[in-house]
């Protein structure tokens, strides 16, 4: 017997979250596929927290520095939750358009 997993565009994705449907639920879209996240044990919940308030302290308003929210990934069809990340200062477009996402001429 053979198993074929479903693959998931992000739109879907984004679909499944607006409805609801993973309400609740601590899941990330990588490579197309809807993955469970581990949980976070006690010391590195509190080293991220250290390190993005360290990066906050250094970087001021030059950049915006998230932790645990999601980021797109168009290429590899996949929208993980990284621990940090940073991005452009663009809180707006974050709040109304789209995560954050690597910008072609960044990527070499």
């Amino acid at each position: 017997m053979v198993v074929t997993t479903a693959k998931w565009t992000l739109d879907q994705y984004h679909q499944m979250i607006d409805a609801g449907i993973l309400a609740g639920q601590r899941v990330e879209l990588l490579n197309g596929e809807i993955i469970e996240m581990a949980p976070e044990g006690l010391e590195h919940a509190q080293l991220s927290t250290d390190t993005a308030d360290y990066l906050r302290a250094l970087l001021g308003t030059k950049a915006l520095v998230r932790d645990g929210k999601p980021i797109t990934l168009p290429e590899s069809n996949s929208e993980p939750q990284p621990d940090l990340t940073i991005a452009e200062p663009l809180r707006t477009v974050y709040r109304t358009q789209h995560h954050p996402y690597p910008r072609k001429h960044l990527l070499g």
